[in-house]
């Protein structure tokens, strides 16, 4: 038996004198929303925010120029013209020091002790990070809260026990010996960054490699970690900068006067060009230790306000 539809039926036609309103057909365009216009108390938090912020802008900025400005200058021009241009470029301010003052010794120490310490801190830390995320186990909470204590102990209750430990282990006035002080004070922030990065991150991945017969370090190392890279950048500008500016650590476990790292040799170059008068040659070395800070900033900035935000956005 067949069924059969039946046509809807139409519309009655409007009998005469009855209006006749046309109805336009649908388009896919949907008309402008009307945006109320801006009050006036928006106008006033608008301007007084971007106030602050050229305010500040300014305040930041503007002591760096003059210090690379000067660092061009020679001592009469620092002095009578301090606020002026350059009328010539003095570049042997910064040759003499790098080589009288020893800034590049200064400076490559400094290199070795942040580039292998920096090594060290997200090696350990993401795989710290990724075991706390990722695995229960008895003690978990407990030594995930042990990291985070670890941040709101003051380095300052710790020197003294720091110098013995590592004079007794015979790394004193040594390069290593810094490499893993530095380590043990970048660990803790580290661990605690990269393990609410880590959660952040899918877990199919991970079950997908272990379905196709990947162990659980090569999962780690080849898929994870990858996957991880904008925290591990934003980890590591911050303990770079951290790690690039320590003064006290330094001045308290390496006393060796070949072994001084960056921050060392600029209060010695203080000392030492003040009273010599050599004013431009420590505005030199001040420029040089500041330059390799403001670079890597400037290249990574953009992945450090990624990796801060990823975890908010996923």
């Amino acid at each position: 038996m067949k069924t059969t539809q039946t046509p809807a039926p139409l519309p009655a036609e409007p009998g005469p004198g009855v209006p006749v309103t046309k109805v336009d057909p649908p388009s896919g365009k949907q008309p402008p929303r009307e945006t109320k216009p801006e009050g006036p108390r928006g106008k006033v938090l608008d301007v007084f925010s971007h106030g602050i912020l050229v305010l500040w802008a300014i305040m930041v900025v503007l002591p760096l120029l003059w210090a690379v400005m000067t660092s061009f200058k020679d001592d009469s021009a620092i002095f009578g013209s301090p606020w002026s241009l350059p009328h010539t470029l003095h570049f042997d301010n910064w040759s003499r020091a790098w080589t009288e003052a020893n800034m590049s010794d200064y400076f490559l120490n400094t290199v070795v002790v942040v580039g292998g310490s920096l090594i060290g801190t997200l090696v350990l830390g993401s795989m710290a990070a990724y075991v706390l995320a990722r695995f229960d186990f008895p003690g978990n909470r407990f030594i995930y809260f042990l990291f985070i204590g670890g941040m709101s102990f003051p380095i300052m209750l710790a020197l003294v026990p720091l110098f013995y430990v590592v004079n007794n282990m015979g790394l004193l006035n040594s390069l290593p010996g810094l490499i893993l002080v530095y380590i043990a004070y970048s660990l803790p922030f580290t661990v605690f960054f990269l393990t609410a990065f880590f959660r952040t991150l899918p877990t199919s991945v991970a079950e997908a490699a272990f379905v196709d017969g990947a162990s659980h370090s090569r999962t780690f190392f080849q898929i994870m970690l990858p996957m991880a890279r904008p925290g591990l950048i934003s980890v590591g500008i911050f303990n770079f900068l951290g790690q690039w500016n320590q003064y006290m650590l330094p001045t308290v476990l390496n006393t060796d006067p070949d072994k001084r790292v960056l921050t060392q040799g600029l209060v010695q170059l203080a000392v030492s060009q003040g009273y010599k008068g050599d004013w431009s040659g420590l505005f030199a070395g001040l420029v040089m230790a500041m330059l390799p800070v403001l670079a890597a900033y400037v290249v990574f900035q953009r992945q450090v306000v990624q990796g801060l935000t990823a975890g908010a956005l996923k």
